[in-house]
């Protein structure tokens, strides 16, 4: 991996990345203590951009950075710690790898910190509900991943419930879809993510999973986050650092069913399993 000198004046910007016809892979680099996969791997900031070197070389088409854990039960750092967390691995990466990178965060003063430091996209789980979010994404004129979470990770899983979930998180995801626009974010610069694992039991997501084309109809790319997941681990009875079968197999499941970026742990294995997809007259 070789330092480009000048990455964002080479660096292919996210919306010329969606009309590719391949599925994109999103490698995670986790910059916390507790996520639920890979918490504290990788929480120095050394050790996170060598994980964000890695999956680059591995065939990522985009890196995505976060330093606050959304596992259940999960509670949010203070402001000043997810900014130390993420902004000088974004910094770092956006010197030696030629991949866009993504803030994975929901506080406007990381968004724009991160913004300023090299991130090209901005993915929220809160769906830019956030106080003053919504007015920052649209200032920094970034694409934007908008996600369906039922509660704050503290109280998502806590017998969620829905009476049709399909079309509850698309009828969501619409109304995110509308706020950002009437705040000045073109459609091509919106992508959104059912949120699987955000406040669903195995049901609801593998019901989510079927449907995915039903997402089609909102007119933007999805995202898709299954990796290592929980609901991998019902399915399979596997425990998390296990689950990489299971991970490429859903991957490539959500790719059939039309989503555009799969964000992964595992990109290389990943990699593999999509170019077996796409190998099909």
């Amino acid at each position: 991996m070789t330092s480009t000198g000048n990455p964002l004046a080479v660096r292919t910007p996210v919306p010329k990345l969606l009309p590719e016809p391949r599925t994109l892979v999103c490698g995670i680099v986790n910059v916390t203590p507790d996520s639920f996969s890979d918490g504290g791997l990788f929480h120095s900031h050394a050790a996170a951009v060598e994980h964000g070197e890695r999956l680059a070389a591995e065939g990522a088409d985009l890196l995505d950075v976060g330093g606050e854990s959304t596992r259940p039960g999960a509670r949010p750092p203070a402001p000043a710690e997810e900014l130390d967390r993420v902004v000088p691995v974004i910094a770092r990466l956006a010197r030696v790898v030629d991949v866009p990178i993504s803030v994975d965060t929901s506080r406007p003063e990381v968004m724009r910190a991160a913004v300023d430091a090299g991130a090209a996209m901005i993915n929220d789980v809160r769906a830019l509900r956030h106080p003053g979010a919504l007015q920052a994404a649209a200032e920094l004129g970034v694409p934007v991943c908008l996600t369906h979470m039922l509660r704050p990770p503290h109280l998502m899983q806590r017998d969620p419930r829905y009476t049709d979930v399909v079309a509850e998180v698309r009828d969501f995801l619409r109304a995110r879809i509308d706020s950002c626009l009437a705040a000045g974010i073109p459609a091509e610069h919106v992508i959104v993510d059912p949120g699987f694992g955000f406040g669903k039991t195995l049901e609801h997501n593998l019901a989510l999973l079927g449907a995915l084309p039903a997402f089609r109809s909102l007119g933007v790319p999805v995202m898709v986050g299954l990796s290592r997941k929980t609901m991998l681990g019902q399915v399979t009875s596997r425990p998390v650092g296990q689950r990489t079968v299971a991970s490429v197999t859903a991957a490539v499941l959500a790719a059939q069913r039309g989503a555009k970026i799969v964000r992964v742990h595992d990109v290389a294995a990943t990699r593999d399993g999509l170019a077996v997809l796409e190998a099909l007259p």
